[in-house]
C-alpha cells in the first residue's frame, strides 16, 4: 500500500501506482505527470501547478535514472533530497509522488531500450556531448509513461533538446499522450533554475546571470538582421569571461535542431547554449524568432 503522509500518496511500487491509476481513469479523471529526477525547485514546482490546473489527478515522480548518466560519477553527485521534495509537493497540494527503485523500473535488469527514429535531434548540441544520455532519458520516460497512463506529460522548456526528443518518441511511436511544454522559470536576475545551482560558489552565481544577459542580446541581434554565424560568435566571446567556458551557443530551427544559416527559411528560432561554470555545467536557451 502507498504510504499516506498528510493527504499525499507515495507510492513506491509501479504496480501499486498502476493500478491506483486505471481505478482513477475509470472514474473519467485526466491524468498529468510530471517526471522529475528530485531536488526540486519552483521550475518543478511550476510544472505541478500547471498540471493540478488542467488534470483531475497530478503526479510527480522522483527518480535518478542511471542509465541516463554517461559519467558514473555524475550520478553519485546527484542530489537527492527526498524528504524536503516530498514537503515541497505536499505544499504544492500535489496529490500523489512516485518514488521507484531503479529495481521497479528496470525489474532484473531488463533491457527496455527504446526502438525509434529520432531523426537525428539526439546527435547535435547536448548529444554529442553526452553520448548515451538521450537514448537513457527516452528508455526511462516511456517506461514512466507505460506506468502512469497519463494524459498530460509537463516538462519545462529549459532542456529544449529533451522535451523535443521526447515529441517525437511520442510522435513515432503513437502514444496517446498529449506534451505539455512549460516556460522556462528564472530567479530576479535571469538566471535560469535549475538543481545545479545550488553548486555555484558564490562567485560564480554572481557571475552566471551573464548567460541570460547574452541570450537576450541574442534576441536583440537577431532583430537588427544580423547573421546567426555572426550572433554565435559574439555571444560565446562574451560568455568567455573568467571562470566560464561556453562549450557551445547555437542558433537552431525550434523544430529540427539543426542550425540557422538563413533566419527566413526558419518560422522558429531558438538560442541554446551550454556554459561551464567553473566546475558545474549550466544550460539554457531562449526563443529568439517564433514561439512554441
Amino acid at each position: 500500500m502507498p504510504n499516506n503522509e498528510d493527504e499525499i500518496l507515495i507510492f513506491e511500487d509501479s504496480e501499486k501506482l498502476s493500478e491506483f491509476i486505471y481505478r482513477e481513469k475509470n472514474k473519467g479523471k485526466k491524468i498529468g505527470f510530471t517526471p522529475t529526477m528530485g531536488a526540486l525547485h519552483d521550475g518543478h514546482f511550476s510544472l505541478i501547478r500547471r498540471s493540478l490546473a488542467e488534470n483531475d489527478v497530478s503526479i510527480c515522480s522522483i527518480f535518478v535514472n542511471p542509465t541516463q548518466f554517461n559519467v558514473p560519477s555524475d550520478l553519485v553527485k546527484y542530489p537527492r533530497t527526498i524528504e524536503k521534495d516530498i514537503k515541497g509537493l505536499r505544499d504544492e497540494g500535489c496529490p500523489v509522488v512516485f518514488i521507484p527503485s531503479s529495481e521497479d523500473i528496470y525489474p532484473n535488469g531488463s533491457d527496455y531500450k527504446v526502438e525509434v527514429d529520432l531523426k537525428g535531434l539526439d546527435e547535435m548540441m547536448e548529444g554529442k556531448k553526452r553520448p548515451g544520455h538521450f537514448e537513457g532519458v527516452v528508455q526511462v520516460v516511456k517506461r514512466l509513461l507505460e506506468i502512469t497512463s497519463c494524459d498530460h506529460l509537463y516538462m519545462g522548456q529549459k532542456d529544449y533538446q529533451q522535451f523535443t526528443i521526447i515529441k517525437e518518441m511520442i510522435k513515432d511511436l503513437e502514444m496517446p499522450v498529449k506534451l505539455v511544454v512549460c516556460p522556462i522559470l528564472r530567479d530576479e536576475d535571469g538566471l535560469a533554475k535549475s538543481s545545479r545551482n545550488t553548486r555555484l560558489t558564490e562567485s560564480h552565481r554572481r557571475k552566471a546571470p551573464i548567460i541570460f544577459r547574452v541570450l537576450t542580446q541574442a534576441k536583440d541581434w537577431l532583430s537588427e538582421g544580423r547573421a546567426p554565424v555572426e550572433i554565435s560568435m559574439k555571444a560565446t566571446e562574451y560568455l568567455n569571461i573568467q571562470d566560464f567556458k561556453p562549450e557551445y551557443f547555437d542558433l537552431i530551427d525550434g523544430h529540427t535542431l539543426e542550425k540557422v544559416r538563413n533566419t527566413d527559411h526558419h518560422a522558429l528560432i531558438v538560442a541554446c547554449t551550454a556554459v561551464w561554470a567553473g566546475t558545474v555545467r549550466l544550460i539554457d536557451n531562449m526563443i529568439l524568432k517564433g514561439e512554441l
